[in-house]
C-alpha cells in the first residue's frame, strides 16, 4: 500500500494531473470558446454552429448523401438527422431519396441556402480577426488538430 501512496504523491504524478497540463481540457476550452465566438455571428444568419458546419459541406459540394456529410463532419446519422431536419424546416435545404438507390438520402441546397453563403462569407474572417493569428499559424494549428483527431481514431 505504501508504494501506491508514494506513487500517487510523486511530483511527476501530481504534475501530470494538474488541470493546466491536460491537453483534453485545453481542447475542450478552446472548442467551447470557438463555438461561443461563432454563436452571435451565426444567430444573425439564423443557424446554429452544427447547422453551419453542414452548410459548409454543402457549399463545397451540393447534392451529397447524408452519409457523406456525416463522414466529412465525423458525425453519425442519428446526430446529423435532427440538424438536417431543422435546416430543411428553415428552408435552406431539401432531403430527397436518391433515384439510383432509395436507401440513400441526398441533401441539396435551396436557393435560400445558396444565398446564405454570401452572408456567411464574413463569419470566418470575423473570428480569425479575434484570434489575431496569421493564415500560416491557423494552417499549422489546424494540421496539428487534425493529427490529434486522426490518431485518436473514429468514435465508433
Amino acid at each position: 500500500m505504501a508504494d501506491t501512496a508514494e506513487t500517487i504523491d510523486h511530483p511527476s504524478v501530481t504534475e501530470s494531473l494538474r488541470l493546466d497540463n491536460q491537453l483534453c481540457y485545453a481542447l475542450y476550452a478552446a472548442a467551447h470558446r470557438m463555438t461561443k465566438s461563432y454563436r452571435p455571428l451565426l444567430e444573425r444568419l439564423g443557424v446554429t454552429y452544427p447547422q453551419y458546419l453542414v452548410l459548409l459541406v454543402l457549399w463545397e459540394q451540393d447534392g451529397v448523401t447524408v452519409s457523406e456529410i456525416g463522414r466529412r463532419l465525423r458525425l453519425d446519422s442519428g446526430t446529423l438527422t435532427p440538424v438536417l431536419k431543422r435546416l430543411e424546416s428553415a428552408g435552406f435545404l431539401l432531403r430527397t431519396r436518391r433515384q439510383s438507390d432509395e436507401r440513400e438520402v441526398e441533401i441539396g441546397l435551396t436557393d435560400q441556402g445558396r444565398e446564405l453563403r454570401v452572408e456567411a462569407a464574413t463569419v470566418r474572417e470575423t473570428v480569425m480577426c479575434q484570434l489575431e493569428m496569421s493564415e500560416p499559424e491557423i494552417r499549422n494549428l489546424r494540421r496539428d488538430l487534425n493529427l490529434v483527431i486522426d490518431r485518436l481514431g473514429s468514435p465508433e
